[in-house]
């Protein structure tokens, strides 16, 4: 697999009014041949959902749903009885298994959130549904990379079913970071957040994604302050 580099305005959107979103994967009414996955990253959402609207309850199956807010509030139910309000420095991870129904709405009346949603493919199916939240402190990823997603429960991060980590960053301008890949001869899929950013030689601007084979180490540096997610997964 080479390099891929999606850049912010390339995705996919959707605009239903209480609803906008932009798709780096095939998703909904968009559909990219090219843009199908990247290892097991099977869909990256960024969603802003309005004040008081959100989605219905509807089913999943043998996925593995992360949610991460960005700003405002985001409520959950589901068809297990979890029911929560995940904010920002919080991540979700819903693992769907045999089959779960769920809602999201936007826990304010008025004030909108912006929250990342991200599918991740299975190690196994067909496991019993689970639902898992966690806060993590955000100082702990000023100059470093925080793990808040992995296989491994050593880690202190939400568990999820499959070889993936997921881990975020806050660099200031002029700073660099090393990312120690995870996966040998897996891939390391990184998303802008904010700011401005050089990886492997290619500059990336805020919501950019760039996709990378797995090398002993990746440096990132930042022309300014800005966050970043690097998704680590098998190829």
């Amino acid at each position: 697999m080479e390099t891929i580099y999606h850049a912010q305005g390339t995705r996919g959107k959707a605009d239903f009014g209480w609803l906008k979103s932009r798709h780096s994967f095939s998703f909904g009414s968009y559909f990219d041949p090219n843009r199908i996955q990247f290892g097991k990253l099977r869909v990256l959402n960024d969603d802003i959902v309005l004040g008081g609207k959100g989605f219905p309850p509807h089913p999943h199956e043998n996925m593995e749903i992360v949610s991460i807010p960005l700003y405002g509030s985001l409520e959950h139910k589901d068809s297990e009885g979890n029911h929560s309000v995940i904010r920002p420095g919080e991540v979700q991870i819903m693992s769907a298994g045999t089959g779960i129904v769920h809602s999201e709405f936007n826990a304010s009346p008025s004030e909108e959130v912006n929250f990342l949603q991200i599918w991740i493919l299975p190690e196994r199916t067909g496991i019993v549904p689970r639902y898992e939240q966690k806060r993590f402190d955000p100082s702990q990823r000023h100059g470093r990379f925080q793990t808040v997603v992995s296989p491994n429960s050593e880690d202190g991060a939400v568990w999820i079913n499959q070889k993936v980590s997921f881990s975020l960053a806050i660099g200031k301008r002029t700073s660099k970071i090393d990312y120690i890949p995870k996966n040998e001869n897996g891939g390391v899929y990184f998303f802008l957040i904010s700011g401005s950013a050089e990886i492997d030689g290619k500059k990336i601007s805020a919501r950019d994604g760039l996709g990378l084979l797995s090398s002993p180490k990746i440096e990132v540096s930042f022309s300014e302050d800005s966050e970043i997610l690097a998704i680590d997964t098998p190829l």
